[in-house]
């Protein structure tokens, strides 16, 4: 599977009181659609699977695919605290339609690498489909070692990697050592131009979700256009917001905010996490501000 583009890993939409809000859910999908967004991620971080139960999950998995699916390719976020669950919630995901997979190490009871690469392995035995890795251990608690990534290229449906770890001697080994493995797509936001440099076609771009046209402008700069320089001014106004987001501390209230202000308003974060206070807002509001005075 070609996982070239820009991914969005939509935001999960709640009411006041924690309950899900499909339809705003179906608004932000068409509205990704209409912005040139490449493919749709659900039930990844920004979408806060880990406050749903797995019949919620499921649900939103089948709001969207008989929403967009046909119009846009549409990968499931599996990730959960046991294997069982995770190839629950991929089955439930395939027969839905979805075209691909986002896999992560189960959080919490922080697996072994032998452990993580025989859950990996077994994922892929029972679902078949093409398979995003997602290395992001600040959050699992857990990495997916080079050894790891080399013992699974005989698992060929482990098509490519959102590299979440913020290390760029990481990112080049990628680069040079598995390109004829996994197609490289970043997945810290603040390193895009390099990620970029080095050959990565995909953005796994959490702020995609309220400024989808600067992320699709960069990646055309870069990816389609391989020009640098215009890339380069791209990417430097964007570098606020996403150093906002990725050392802010409240990445999913963020982003909910700035659908806020982008005219799409989704509902709170799910507690525990807490609504932004009025210097957080402003300060987004200020650094949202500046970056829209550069759209023509």
């Amino acid at each position: 599977m070609n996982f070239d583009g820009i991914w969005t890993p939509v935001i999960t939409p709640f009411a006041q009181d924690g309950s899900i809000q499909l339809d705003t859910l179906r608004k932000v999908v068409d509205t990704l659609i209409d912005q040139g967004v490449h493919g749709l991620i659900i039930g990844g971080t920004t979408g806060e699977y880990y406050a749903l139960s797995k019949e919620e999950r499921k649900q939103v998995f089948d709001s969207v695919a008989g929403h967009a699916k046909g119009r846009i390719p549409i990968m499931a976020g599996i990730n959960a605290t046991t294997t069982e669950d995770s190839l629950e919630l991929g089955q439930h995901a395939k027969a839905a339609g979805f075209d691909a997979i986002l896999v992560a190490a189960p959080y919490y009871c922080q697996p072994a690498q032998d452990e993580l690469l025989t859950h990996i392995r077994c994922v892929d035995d029972a679902l078949d489909m093409p398979i995003m890795l997602y290395n992001f251990p600040d959050r699992t608690g857990v990495p997916m070692t080079l050894e790891l990534i080399e013992a699974l290229r005989d698992h060929p449906n482990v098509q490519a990697i959102k590299e979440s770890t913020g290390s760029i001697e990481r990112m080049h080994a990628l680069a040079n050592d598995h390109a004829d493995q996994l197609q490289l797509s970043c997945g810290m936001d603040d390193q895009v131009l390099e990620f970029f440099v080095w050959g990565a076609r995909s953005w796994v771009a959490g702020a995609s979700n309220f400024l989808a046209p600067e992320h699709v402008a960069l990646y055309q700069a870069c990816v389609v256009e391989q020009d640098f320089v215009a890339g380069r001014e791209l990417a430097a106004r964007l570098l606020p917001m996403l150093n906002l987001l990725e050392q802010g501390g409240k990445f999913c209230q963020y982003i909910k905010y700035g659908c806020e202000l982008a005219g799409l308003p989704v509902g709170p974060a799910h507690r525990p996490l807490l609504p932004l206070n009025e210097t957080e807002k402003a300060r987004f509001q200020r650094t949202y501000d500046a970056l829209l005075q550069h759209r023509g």
